[in-house]
């Protein structure tokens, strides 16, 4: 089963998909776009391309779960992906993702302009590994 992560942003929002097999990333982009409907329209000709069948939308809570207004963003933007894609879409908790993206581009030596259109991309990679590991434990 393939499944597609999400890391949602104001002007950029990361997208990593499985491979086949739901074990490992094998597809990562990122969408610049600043209107929610673009960016659902986006994610939704992605999906349909890659044979998507479920989504992980990463949920920024507090670092003490509570949610604040960006969460409440993401939920009417999850709501708004599953009109537009016709496919389940799980909340994700992010929390420090964009963090240990920022790391692991430093570790592997990305840095200027390059690094900012990858650290979405890597955000929503470990959002769906994060995902992944949760299906195959509840499997």
């Amino acid at each position: 089963m393939k499944v597609m992560a999400i890391d949602y942003g104001d002007a950029r929002t990361g997208v990593a998909i499985s491979d086949a097999t739901g074990l490992l990333a094998g597809f990562t982009s990122v969408i610049h776009g600043y209107r929610q409907e673009a960016v659902a329209q986006e994610i939704a000709r992605l999906a349909k391309a890659h044979g998507v069948e479920r989504i992980a939308l990463g949920l920024p809570r507090n670092m003490d779960g509570s949610e604040g207004p960006r969460s409440e963003l993401c939920r009417a933007f999850g709501a708004l992906l599953e009109t537009e894609t016709g496919l389940p879409v799980a909340m994700w908790d992010e929390r420090r993702t964009t963090v240990d993206a920022h790391r692991i581009l430093t570790e592997t030596g990305n840095r200027g302009k390059k690094r900012k259109e990858k650290v979405d991309a890597v955000a929503a990679t470990l959002i769906l590994e994060g995902y992944l590991g949760f299906l195959r434990s509840n499997s």
